[in-house]
């Protein structure tokens, strides 16, 4: 005896049997649906594969405790650098918080004008570059200084400056917001930065010496 074949199942959405078309689009509407939600779970776990593997690199990655500031000592790299050089370099003493990150004898290239610079960190974590030029000309100093005429002219400790403000706005001054020049002999005396008045001022004041010492070198014919 045959079994009666089963009647088809009523779709509670529909109260009736559904028909073979509203069966297969029920199908291709599930199948998508379960493609659509793989393909989240699969960046899911992209995303938290990735997300791990950052970590792990963070975590595995040594690290250095040494400041970013790098406190070069510029005194030994003049004493190595003047070999050669007609003029005395300076290397002021300068009063504790002031760090040198730079220090660095510059070969004169397309303008011709070499010079010896060093780079400083002052104790308001300001930024003032001390350029010592040999043979300096006119142009050199118009372009470091991008062409701004003295303001203004200050005695420090005998020594006179020409004192330089940046007048671009202070989104387009960069490193040079002021700026003290003076000359001695064959060198050209830039500090130029971001630093306050009163720190160029101080700066410039432990340069009186090395500017007193050159003056009188040149004068009586000598060399380093």
């Amino acid at each position: 005896m045959s079994r009666a074949p089963r009647p088809p199942r009523v779709v509670a959405e529909l109260g009736r049997p559904e028909t073979a078309e509203e069966r297969a689009t029920r199908l291709a509407t599930n199948s998508r649906n379960y493609r659509s939600r793989k393909t989240i779970n699969n960046l899911v776990y992209s995303l938290l594969a990735t997300v791990g593997a950052v970590i792990v690199l963070v975590l595995i990655v040594p690290r250095s405790d040494t400041p970013l500031t790098r406190n070069v000592d510029y005194a030994s790299v003049a004493e190595q650098a003047q070999p050669g050089i007609d003029v005395p370099l300076a290397a002021p003493t300068l009063p504790g918080g002031w760090v040198a990150n730079a220090a660095e004898w510059r070969s004169g290239s397309s303008d011709g004008v070499s010079s010896w610079y060093i780079g400083l960190i002052t104790p308001t974590n300001e930024f003032t570059g001390l350029t010592q030029a040999v043979d300096a000309n006119p142009t050199w100093l118009a372009e470091e200084l991008k062409k701004v005429s003295a303001s203004d002219t200050i005695t420090i400790d005998g020594v006179e400056w020409d004192v330089y403000r940046n007048p671009a706005p202070a989104e387009d001054q960069g490193n040079f917001e002021s700026a003290l020049v003076t000359e001695a002999g064959s060198s050209t005396y830039l500090l130029i930065g971001t630093a306050p008045d009163e720190e160029l001022a101080l700066l410039a004041g432990t340069l009186t010496n090395d500017i007193t010492e050159q003056s009188s070198t040149e004068q009586d014919g000598s060399t380093p």
